[in-house]
């Protein structure tokens, strides 16, 4: 009979990315899009993923981490990831330390980035950028 580990999922949105994790009991294993964390490039986004997970301390090693991306750029996943992670680790735990922690080092871990591209108007090419005009 196999025991049931616990496990907890989270996700992630910055941009049109989307990061679905799970966090469950283990030896401190990270998977991304089923890719260990050790072969994801670029390494500018491995460690921004990696960041939530080093200011875990000492919940580090107990852990496992599998974070399923789609939409968006490498770095807009990376940073969805990063707030999964933070925000599974968060609820894993049930750790007010920790979630201060996240809070003070970048409230973006916890808080997402409601920021979105503005809609193209009639015009011009872009939401604000018109044609020019002459008058000679």
């Amino acid at each position: 009979m196999s025991v049931k580990k616990k496990s907890v999922l989270a996700t992630g949105k910055r941009k049109t990315s989307k990061a679905r994790v799970v966090v469950s009991e283990g030896k401190g294993r990270i998977r991304i899009n089923n890719t260990p964390i050790h072969l994801v490039e670029p390494y500018l986004a491995r460690e921004k993923i990696l960041e939530a997970y080093m200011l875990a301390g000492d919940y580090r090693g107990r852990v496992d981490i599998s974070i399923k991306t789609h939409g968006g750029g490498v770095m807009s996943q990376a940073e969805a990831a990063r707030m999964g992670i933070a925000l599974g680790l968060v609820k894993f735990t049930k750790s007010k330390r920790l979630r201060a922690k996240y809070i003070e080092y970048d409230r973006t871990m916890l808080a997402g980035d409601a920021r979105r591209k503005e809609a193209k108007k009639f015009g011009g090419p872009g939401a604000r950028r018109r044609k020019q005009k002459s008058y000679r």
